[in-house]
């Protein structure tokens, strides 16, 4: 057998990676970010994505980097950087220089629209959210039985709450279809009692961090409406601090991390019990204070009052007493006075307004107006005869009796009208001429 000619695997690595940098050097490249996980050091690694295929990108010293700002995970985002070839991992990544935002993403996309849509259906208001019960005494938590968000929020609850009953209603957290799941869990933890298991007064909806696909199914609807109609109050801790979704958001109350979630809903057991010391204190020192003042008033009154003699200690009261009996006779007359004043006004107003005064002054009014009346009727009747009289003497002076004192005359035709043109009468037509002192029957002859 002949022996082959082999290189090592560094060799192959760098003539992959003088390959890229050659062939490809610095490119555009579009994509959806994924993963996105930003370390202290100020460096991002992310994963660029499209419906076949993703690649590794590196971005170092990210927020000095142009477009650093719309790298987010669900974003859909160009890239402008070089290809590499990472020969300790045998992986080939990006070398980002800058980014620039394109549309946001599937993911993002679908978020934002079920965002609108609950939030006009009112599932995000205010008015809906309930108040958690400030002492529990059982408590739900849907999450996944072996995460370590289950474990986390079950020491904690034991450490600050060990009298607590912890209903676990397991539920997968993650993958396809998981979402029914989850809303399947939260019913159920609403119904409790009906299959046997105590009922919680809280109910926790929660798992630990992870990148937009791994906690999408919170952001799915079916989840979303599950939590609306949950009975009992629900808490959402799902992801971490800088993680939102929609289950946020329809929950009653959210918190940044599953811990904190069951830090909210159980109360802390060293607090309580300083609570009851201090209220131990206040009472007993309430009580001893009572007591003190108690003591100290028996005290005197068996040194004051209850020494003394009964016409010693009624001789002030009776003083007090006959003064209080002269001020109610002075106050009983002074009162008696401004009545007998009062009821002498109602009697004469009583005579001013009686009906048989009100009666006689409305018929002397009556008399005043009918004279007033009569003058008015006979002034008028009196104008108007001088009137009359005026008009009679200028119609006898220019009416026609003077024009036929005069000698003229007046022509009438049958029908009563006045004849103006011989063509206004025919031969045979009777007529009538008014002249002074009678009237002259004619008939026309041509």
């Amino acid at each position: 057998m002949s022996k082959v000619k082999a290189i090592s695997v560094t060799q192959l690595s760098r003539r992959i990676r003088n390959l890229l940098e050659i062939e490809i050097g610095e490119i555009w490249v579009e994509g959806e970010v994924s993963n996105l996980r930003k370390q202290s050091s100020g460096h991002w690694y992310f994963s660029l994505k499209d419906q076949s295929a993703q690649i590794s990108c590196a971005m170092f010293s990210a927020r000095r980097r142009e477009g650093a700002e719309v790298i987010e995970d669900g974003v859909k985002v160009q890239i402008f950087g070089e290809t590499s070839f990472y020969e300790a991992r045998g992986s080939t990544q990006l070398i980002v220089r800058k980014a620039q935002a394109v549309g946001v993403g599937d993911l993002q996309a679908r978020f934002e629209e079920l965002k609108r849509k609950l939030d006009k259906e009112g599932l995000f208001s205010a008015e809906r959210k309930r108040k958690l019960p400030y002492f529990p005494k059982v408590v739900g938590i849907v999450t996944s039985p072996t995460g370590a968000a289950l474990q986390d929020m079950q020491n904690v609850l034991s450490r600050r709450a060990p009298w607590l009953t912890v209903v676990v209603f397991p539920a997968a957290v993650q993958g396809k279809g998981a979402e029914r799941g989850i809303a399947k869990a939260i019913e159920r933890a609403g119904k409790a009692e009906k299959e046997g298991l105590p009922q919680p007064e809280v109910l926790m909806v929660a798992r630990g961090g992870g990148s937009l696909e791994d906690l999408w199914n919170f952001n799915e609807e079916v989840v979303a409406r599950a939590i609306a109609a949950s009975p009992i109050p629900v808490i959402s801790g799902v992801g971490h601090e800088i993680d939102f979704t929609i289950a946020d958001f329809v929950a009653d109350l959210r918190a940044p991390t599953p811990s904190a979630a069951a830090e909210l809903v159980a109360p802390d057991r060293s607090e309580l019990l300083k609570k009851l010391s201090d209220q131990k204190a206040r009472v007993t020192h309430l009580v001893a204070d009572r007591l003190q003042r108690n003591s100290e008033r028996l005290s005197y009154l068996e040194k004051g009052p209850l020494g003394q003699s009964a016409e010693r200690l009624l001789r002030e009261p009776m003083f007090r007493l006959d003064e209080a009996a002269g001020r109610f006779e002075r106050t009983a007359e002074e009162s008696f006075k401004k009545r007998e004043i009062r009821v002498a006004e109602f009697e004469a107003n009583w005579r001013y307004f009686h009906p048989l005064e009100m009666l006689r002054a409305r018929e002397e009014r009556l008399k005043i107006k009918e004279e007033a009346f009569e003058r008015a009727v006979e002034e008028a009747l009196r104008g108007r005869e001088e009137k009359v009289a005026k008009l009679a003497s200028l119609v006898k002076a220019y009416g026609p009796g003077k024009t036929l004192e005069r000698g003229f005359s007046i022509t009438f035709s049958e029908s009563g009208d006045i004849i103006h043109d011989p063509t206004d009468v025919s031969p045979g037509e009777r007529l009538e001429t008014m002249v002074h002192g009678g009237s002259i029957t004619s008939t026309v002859e041509k």
